[in-house]
């Protein structure tokens, strides 16, 4: 803008001197406009002068033209309209002086553009300026046709540029050269045209039309496979040769930059070659020996020495080269890793990561270095340098950089630490080869950089010790070590309280210690307060002190002596303000007091997780996110509302350790339902209640999920439950259910009593019988329920379930239309989970009335197979 802003000024000072020149309007325009201290005032003087303007074209004073054209364009600059001067341009342009064709085409550059019908109107006048004898106003045409070709002038104007790209005048050959660049992006068709004009223009000496011609010829390679075969064949020698010429040339003024020779001819015939010899072994063995040349004399102690060396590297990487010319070009890359400039390093990383599916081998000798790219100050360097280590990673060098890296935890930046821990864990559990290794280097990142490790990184590591008998009793005693130490690290705790739960007298004993271990004294009260401690310092956090009273429980029947102790902690939760915990300590406290028969079945070890299934699982899910994440559109807060502007948490699954809350579900249906952050909670029986007052219940359950039998209670947020029976029975109140319901108590096996009101801490485990029966909800009544309604559509829901098919339930719809406008085509979609089949009836019609003026009804009848398993 200001490059544009001085020629306007430069400009004014000629029309100044110009015979047709009113004095300097144009400066007091621009001295007017730069006083203006408001934009108010601004806008007034633009309009005053845009008005002034409009006069003078009205009036046709060709002797003003010229002063309100460069006004014009000063005003386009500031963002202001101007199209009502379009005219003006082409008026400029047909007229037959230098000057005003001068204004004339700048303005065409600058107010118009190809999308523009007045363009069409000039093309005759920029004809008759190419056929000019003077060279400046050919060049003015030349320049314009450039910058605003459409694709209609470019087949009109194509003759005339390639006639003019035979002129002995040098500009005009340039101009003319990069106009017929515009030409072949417009038209790829007249490609062919230009293409024995592009290779005869690289025998020129003047760099200018070397640098134009050589950018035509690699246009005419994305344009033609034929042009690119054409300049394989008549292009290699004269591109080798002005390669040569250019390295070995001494200095020359004119094109030097930094003692270099005209670097930018330089990476401009590098570029090309790139694309010449790219899958031609031909053409590329006949440019090794100049690219040889080119990397080994190039100093590289200046910026246009690197810049031309990483346009060499490029081009080398790009094409059939040989072996050792790959390596020249990957040891180049090394030593900008060792420049000062952080710019410079920074591309060296991006072309070692490509370098790397090329020559694996040569990139592994700089490995030292790029490590030390890792600990750099630059954040940018850092995430690069990271990304390529993991690249270098392989079976034989993954202990040195697994060791580089862990170490680096210690000092790294507290925003780098995220990335770094991610990327160690990838490392390790790819090419780990001796469980022993895998586990020790995996405590070791739990330890400095636990607050850093997602959830399913732990999940695969207790997978991991599960299958490994021999290691627990050694991942027990030094996760218990580390526990001592790092406490304050989230994922290690969590890791380090569920094996002590599971292999707590493996650690109290000793069991299973490896060679050169030392022993440690650990006592059943010390494993019982660790745990403790945990309970205590993430008190809230909900996930951890859940696996801290499930360890604790577990720990009261491992070590019999300390379940008083046991009992005193887990009861100090019993009014604790999450749920989740403050059901837990009254589920436990329960078994710890009453059940003393059953507490050592109930609380065995887990048996051996399904390593390969878990792998599956894993992986399955871990496609399945980043698919949603590619097929999804962004959901911004705000913008999606839910009927009746009640905003549904999302239910996430609760699959109890002690199988209290998902008795008799398949494995498939609890499986589904687990997204891929809840690996940990999904093992561990942990997640949060939806209820908020003692309750238990599903988060999203109401009254079409009970009605399809989905969901464990018809109630919520403490709601009482309306009792639907049958005609003629007896309807009788159901009370209020207080805190710590016991929900498989009120359960008998021949029918559905009301519920009584059941006292606190009643026990969870009592009255449970074989036979149940849920008779009672089977054949039942439901109201009416708005499903959805906006302030354009109301959507009602009517139902009704069989007697004699408890399974099957019969929706009816209706759906009104509440705008002023009919609704025609209307169709209704509806989607169901896997376990319950949907059979949709014909609707009433297709045209929804305006204004609630009638409605339209379908049918839905909707069948749950798994009724009563849930």
């Amino acid at each position: 803008m200001d490059t544009v802003e001085k020629i306007v000024e430069d400009f004014a000072s000629d029309i100044a001197m110009s015979p047709f020149s009113s004095g300097t309007s144009l400066r007091e325009m621009i001295r007017a406009i730069r006083a203006c201290k408001t934009a108010a005032e601004e806008r007034a003087v633009v309009r005053r002068e845009c008005a002034a303007i409009r006069t003078a074209i009205s009036e046709n004073e060709p002797e003003l033209r010229h002063r309100n054209m460069a006004k014009l364009m000063f005003i386009h600059m500031l963002g202001y309209p101007t199209h009502f001067a379009q005219m003006e341009c082409l008026k400029l342009i047909a007229a037959a002086g230098y000057p005003e064709k001068r204004v004339g085409y700048l303005g065409l550059m600058l107010l118009l553009d190809e999308r523009q019908e007045v363009l069409m109107l000039v093309t005759n006048s920029l004809k008759q300026d190419l056929n000019h004898t003077n060279q400046f106003i050919v060049g003015l045409a030349l320049c314009a046709l450039g910058n605003i070709c459409s694709s209609e002038m470019a087949r009109d104007l194509s003759p005339e540029v390639e006639r003019l790209m035979r002129s002995r005048d040098v500009n005009t050959k340039k101009k003319a050269a990069l106009c017929s660049i515009r030409i072949v992006r417009k038209v790829p068709d007249l490609a062919e045209n230009f293409m024995g004009l592009a290779a005869s223009l690289l025998k020129e000496k003047h760099h200018g039309v070397l640098i134009s011609a050589i950018q035509l010829c690699t246009e005419l390679c994305k344009a033609s496979r034929d042009a690119l075969e054409y300049l394989r064949k008549n292009c290699i020698e004269g591109l080798a040769r002005i390669l040569r010429d250019v390295s070995n040339s001494s200095y020359a003024p004119e094109y030097d930059v930094s003692g270099i020779v005209d670097p930018f001819l330089h990476i401009r015939v590098l570029k090309l070659l790139r694309i010449l010899g790219q899958g031609d072994a031909d053409c590329s063995e006949y440019m090794n020996d100049i690219l040889a040349q080119v990397a080994t004399k190039t100093e590289s102690n200046k910026n246009a020495g690197n810049a031309i060396l990483y346009e060499c590297v490029q081009t080398i990487m790009g094409i059939e080269a040989t072996s050792g010319l790959r390596v020249l070009a990957i040891n180049i890359l090394g030593r900008f890793l060792s420049n000062r400039d952080n710019n410079i390093r920074y591309v060296a990383l991006n072309m070692l990561m490509r370098a790397i599916a090329v020559d694996a081998l040569a990139v592994q000798r700089h490995r030292t270095t790029i490590l030390e790219c890792v600990k750099d100050a630059d954040a940018s360097i850092r995430k690069r340098a990271l990304e390529l280590v993991y690249l270098l990673v392989n079976d034989t060098n993954v202990k040195p950089l697994t060791k580089e890296l862990i170490d680096y935890l210690n000092i790294a930046d507290p925003d780098f630490i995220g990335d770094l821990t991610v990327k160690i864990c990838s490392i390790v559990e790819k090419f780990s080869q001796e469980k022993l290794w895998y586990l020790d280097q995996m405590f070791k990142v739990l330890s400095l950089a636990g607050n850093h490790v997602k959830d399913d990184i732990c999940h695969a590591l207790i997978v991991v010790l599960s299958n490994t008998a021999e290691l627990q009793g050694y991942s027990v005693r030094s996760l218990y070590k580390a526990l001592q130490s790092y406490g304050k690290q989230a994922s290690l705790v969590r890791v380090a309280v569920w094996c002590i739960g599971e292999y707590g007298e493996m650690l109290v004993n000793n069991v299973g210690m490896l060679d050169g271990e030392e022993p440690i004294k650990v006592t059943e009260s010390n494993a019982v307060g660790a745990v403790e401690v945990a309970l205590n310092r993430y008190s809230a956090d909900v996930t951890t002190g859940a696996m801290c009273l499930v360890a604790l429980l577990k720990l009261s029947s491992r070590f019999p002596s300390t379940s008083e102790r046991v009992k005193q902690i887990v009861a100090q939760n019993k009014e604790n303000v999450v749920l989740e915990l403050q059901q837990r300590s009254i589920e436990f406290t329960s078994i710890i007091q009453r059940h003393q028969s059953i507490r050592s079945s109930l609380l065995e070890r887990m048996p051996v997780l399904d390593e390969a299934s878990y792998l599956v699982k894993r992986a399955t899910a871990t496609q399945a996110t980043i698919a949603a994440d590619k097929l999804a559109p962004t959901v911004t807060p705000g913008s999606l509302k839910l009927p009746n502007g009640v905003a549904k948490p999302t239910s996430a699954p609760l699959a109890d350790l002690l199988d209290l809350s998902s008795d008799g579900a398949p494995a498939s249906t609890i499986a589904s339902t687990t997204t891929p952050n809840d690996f940990l909670q999904d093992l561990l029986g942990i997640g949060v209640s939806s209820s908020t007052t003692g309750v238990t219940s599903t988060a999203s359950t109401d009254i079409l999920m009970d009605l399809l039998s989905i969901g464990s209670s018809p109630s919520q947020n403490g709601t009482p439950i309306t009792d639907f029976r049958h005609p003629g029975q007896e309807s009788k109140p159901v009370p209020a259910v207080p805190e710590a319901i016991d929900l498989l108590g009120s359960l008998s096996p021949a029918e559905t009593k009301p519920t009584p009101v059941v006292p606190q801490d009643m026990d969870l485990l009592d009255g449970l019988s074989s036979n149940t029966s849920i008779s009672g909800l089977e054949n039942t009544t439901h109201p009416s329920i708005t499903a959805f309604q906006s302030a354009t559509l109301k959507i009602t829901f009517d139902f009704k379930r069989k007697p004699e098919n408890p399974r099957e339930t019969t929706i009816h719809t209706t759906f009104t239309n509440l705008t002023s406008s009919t609704f025609t085509d209307f169709i209704f979609q509806a989607a169901v989970p896997k376990f319950i089949q949907l059979r949709l009836d014909p609707a009433s019609g297709n045209t929804v009335p305006a204004n609630g003026n009638g409605s339209v009804t379908q049918g839905l009848n909707v069948t749950n197979n798994q009724q009563g398993q849930l």
